[in-house]
Order: C-alpha cells, then structure tokens, then sequence
C-alpha cells in the first residue's frame, strides 16, 4: 500500500497544488552551498541575518544552520501598501530588535523579483549605518526586476514567473508547511486566495 504525500492528498481534495518544481533534497543541497559560501565570505566576523516574516522562516532556519559561522538572526515584518500583489509599495508593521551600527547584515529573503521590497530594506537599513549590507535569495525572477541598484549578492535558484507553494511559501497563509516547493495551478485557485 503507497502512503500518499500531503500534496497528493491536497490535490485530491481539489486544492490548486501541481508538481514538485524542486525537490526537499535540491533544495538543502543548494542552501547548504549558499551557507558555505556565505560562512567563508563572513569568517571572523558576526554577521547579522534579516528576514522578512514569514516566506522567509525556513530559509533562515536552514541557512542559520548551514552557515558554520558565529551569527545572530532578527526578524522584519512588512506589508504592501493598497490591495494584494499588486499594491504600490510597502510599509513596515515589525521593526528589528538589534541596532545595524557597524553590523553586516545579511538580508535573507524567500523571492527577489521586482526589487522593490529589498530596494525599500537596503534603504532603512543604509541609514542605519551597517559596516556591510548584502542579501540573499532562495529564489530570484531576474527579468521582473524594476530595480537594478539592490544588494543581492547571492542567489539560491532563478525560477519561472509562477507562483509557488511550500517551503515556507504560501498564499493567504496555506500550503507553507510543504517540504517540497511546488507550483501552484493558478487557474484553479479559489476567488478569496487569488483576491488575496
């Protein structure tokens, strides 16, 4: 008897989830190199990691252990002005906890697209005077970038212009808890999530 996937059972049960896009495994492979990467660039020093909530949760969680340097991690939370995805800009609901003077800081961030979220960061975080200011992306969507002058020095995968789900992704808070990072079938989601 097969055991069915979390997926599959959402499929079945007419959720718009498709097929893996990455798997579990190409996905730890991929941010254990980023974190070795980033530990031998930031060694002897203590660098800090920023994340936007929530997207970016796992990603931090597997980076901070895939990082082999002393580091500390804090949060950021924002939210888009106007309605949904294609509000005009973004605003701060949580600030961070730790001062940026004379820190690197890492920015991690779930999907660089546009720009114009890490362009907003890279701002108030330059006036806060960081010794260094670098960020890093899970997943990177080049050609929809409105913005060139960002500090993304490191990228995990360049995907497609789809939606996707799991790995810490979701939309209207579902589907994050999925190990595996799936696309989402846009033409059958329900009018609240597509609205969202």
């Amino acid at each position: 008897m097969s055991v069915q996937t979390t997926a599959e059972r959402l499929r079945a049960a007419g959720e718009p989830i498709g097929e893996v896009y990455l798997d579990r495994h190409e996905i730890a492979a991929r941010v254990a190199e980023l974190g070795r990467d980033l530990g031998e660039r930031y060694a002897g020093r203590l660098p800090l990691l920023v994340a936007p909530l929530k997207s970016s949760a796992v990603f931090l969680a597997d980076l901070s252990r895939a990082l082999g340097v002393d580091h500390e991690l804090d949060v950021i939370e924002l939210a888009p002005y106007g309605s949904g995805r294609t509000g005009g800009g973004v605003r701060l609901l949580k600030d961070l906890d730790r001062p940026l003077a004379r820190r690197d800081v890492i920015v991690v961030e779930d999907v660089v697209d546009t720009g114009l979220t890490l362009a907003f960061l890279t701002r108030v975080f330059a006036e806060r005077d960081p010794a260094s200011l670098a960020a890093v992306t899970l997943l990177d969507r080049p050609y929809r970038r409105l913005v060139d002058d960002i500090p993304l020095t490191d990228i995990g995968f360049t995907v497609p212009d789809e939606l996707f789900a799991g790995y810490g992704l979701g939309l209207a808070e579902r589907w994050r808890a999925l190990p595996d990072l799936h696309v989402v079938a846009v033409d059958r989601l329900p009018r609240a999530i597509d609205a969202a």
